[in-house]
């Protein structure tokens, strides 16, 4: 296993370093075949749905403006499409992924050649499955470099490597979609953590196992850290080091020292850690952070080991500090320290001139169940919302649609704000609030036009956090706070100097956040809560960007081989 980790690392270091050896090992071509494989987790083994037997999947390496062509054949037993997380896709969303909204699945047995058009990303992205829970096992890293010539803003690490975060679950995924939709309640816990595919010494039949990072004293080693859990926001830590936070959502960001990270689902982080401490074996551990009191969920600790090499200890130093599970004041703090770089050559462009106005409430929401036999309360079935609306998938993707000009297939009502205005964060809210309408609405941006959303969480069902993430954009976040969003006095403290610009954000339990971009990216966008059960009980919106007038201004004609539906 180390021998594993060290060349995983020297292979990272040489990608970023050399550019002769960048353009014999980059292939601008991928094959990824979805495949059921056998693993084996906690004494006991399963089929997963993998890509190439590997799980997490393989990483993909590309320079900052790349195009990389992915032919996917799907050799699995079920529906799947995957997305590439955080790339923006100028003009194309036909490769962006998720099912029935920009396309339909690719069917057993079929394949579709997806191309991924990388712009001004560059750092730490990631893959998934962007259909059903199957991003659980079906998910892998991509590593942006910059552009030959030119290099880091931060003194070049020694060596480099992703570290994923995941959950694992004994029972199949499908099987726990399955039943979650059909008995209309909250998801079955998952057995264990994982970081890079491992659950660590906590677990049975998992010690062996553990994923180790060999470190040499005096060197510093960038990890970039990715959330892949399917429903939980987490806390990482490194006993007896902190960590410099150097970037996030492929963009860098102003470096600040930390002794714990938390990361979203769907969010990236890259960390810069100097190897500085007495040469023994340190626990890197992560676990849930959940702030609703309501929510069951996995109260177990997944670690990995970083080992020094020439240690003078086998054992492993103790757990690293890690803030309780609903320490909501430690997840916003964190949150709160990052801001773009913003330098001369790092520029940001935070639009100021706001042309469309859009207020999003958040809500946890229950629908009506046949004779009560649900198991969501009061026998009723969860579902969630935005502005009152959730999402029903239509039977065609969205985007063929549109673009086809397909009649009935959604409604282009979704409202700016939601219809009824009351005390979104009080204790004790009417019952009439907690069911949604149910539609298929998408909103239509103004190419070019200049967004603000305000997120505002509710607390109907006690609320909860959302991470939101918004395809074919980065946006900037540009305020948050905790209690109702107060239109007066909230945006006197914007930061509109050097916010942080990313794909994924949380919005905190029972608070606000406030995101702006710019909509210069014709096609048709999804935007969700990247917390699978939240996205699944219908917390989603599209987003359509009208086409603008020049060429370079206008969505890309669809490829051949699009799936059918």
């Amino acid at each position: 296993m180390n021998i594993l980790i060290s060349l995983q690392l020297v292979v990272g270091l040489l990608l970023s370093t050399v550019g002769i050896f960048h353009c014999q090992a980059l292939s601008p071509r991928y094959t990824f075949v979805v495949e059921e494989t056998s693993y084996k987790r906690l004494c006991s083994t399963k089929n997963i749905l993998t890509v190439n037997g590997q799980f997490p999947g393989p990483t993909l390496y590309a320079r900052a403006g790349d195009t990389i062509i992915v032919d996917v054949y799907n050799k699995g037993n079920r529906n799947i499409t995957l997305h590439w997380h955080g790339v923006k896709q100028p003009r194309n969303p036909w490769s962006d992924g998720p099912d029935y909204i920009t396309q339909c699945p690719i069917q057993p047995g079929a394949r579709f050649t997806q191309t991924i058009i990388l712009s001004s990303e560059e750092g730490t992205l990631w893959w998934h499955a962007h259909s059903e829970w199957d991003r659980a096992t079906v998910h892998g890293a991509m590593v942006i470099y910059p552009k030959k010539g030119a290099t880091y803003p931060f003194t070049k690490p020694h060596a480099e490597l992703p570290i994923i975060l995941g959950e694992w679950w004994k029972e199949d995924i499908g099987q726990l979609y399955d039943e979650t939709i059909q008995s209309g309640g909250d998801p079955n816990n998952s057995n264990a953590y994982l970081i890079n595919g491992q659950p660590g010494d906590l677990y049975p039949c998992s010690k062996s196992d553990t994923f180790k990072l060999t470190v040499d004293y005096g060197k510093t080693y960038l990890l970039r850290l990715i959330n892949s859990a399917v429903q939980e926001i987490m806390f990482f830590a490194i006993a007896n080091h902190n960590v410099t936070v150097v970037g996030s959502d492929a963009k860098y960001t102003k470096p600040f020292s930390t002794d714990y990270v938390t990361i979203s689902p769907g969010q990236t982080i890259n960390l810069l850690l100097n190897a500085d401490q007495s040469p023994n074996n340190y626990y890197i551990a992560a676990k849930a952070y959940v702030a609703s009191a309501r929510i069951p969920y996995d109260n177990t600790t997944t670690t990995a080991l970083l080992q020094y090499n020439r240690n003078s200890s086998s054992t492993p130093t103790s757990l690293p500090y890690l803030p309780s599970h609903n320490d909501t004041n430690a997840s916003v703090h964190f949150t709160s320290k990052l801001k773009s770089l913003a330098d001369k050559n790092h520029p940001i462009d935070v639009p100021h001139n706001i042309t469309t106005h859009l207020f999003f409430a958040l809500s946890i929401n229950t629908l009506p169940c046949p004779t009560n036999s649900c198991t969501g309360p009061n026998g009723a079935r969860f579902a969630s919302s935005i502005n009152n609306i959730s999402l029903v998938d239509p039977t065609i993707d969205i985007l063929q649609a549109y673009y086809f000009h397909v009649n009935g297939a959604f409604g282009t009502r979704f409202p700016n704000s939601p219809p009824l205005l009351f005390n979104f964060t009080a204790q004790d809210l009417p019952l009439y609030l907690q069911t949604p309408k149910q539609g298929t609405e998408v909103k239509i941006l103004e190419y070019n036009s200049t967004v603000e959303i305000v997120f505002q969480g509710t607390n109907l069902l006690g609320g909860d956090d959302h991470p939101m993430h918004l395809h074919g954009f980065s946006f900037y976040v540009v305020g948050r706070g905790l209690g109702n969003f107060d239109k007066d006095k909230d945006p006197l403290t914007y930061n509109l100097v050097d916010p942080p610009l990313q794909n994924t954000i949380a919005v905190p339990i029972n608070g606000w956040t406030t995101i702006r971009f710019r909509a210069s990216n014709p096609g048709v966008w999804f935007m969700h809560c990247h917390l699978d059960r939240h996205m699944s009980w219908g917390m989603d919106v599209t987003f359509i960007v009208k086409n603008g007038k020049g060429p370079g201004e206008q969505m890309l004609p669809p490829p051949q081989g699009m799936p059918p539906c």
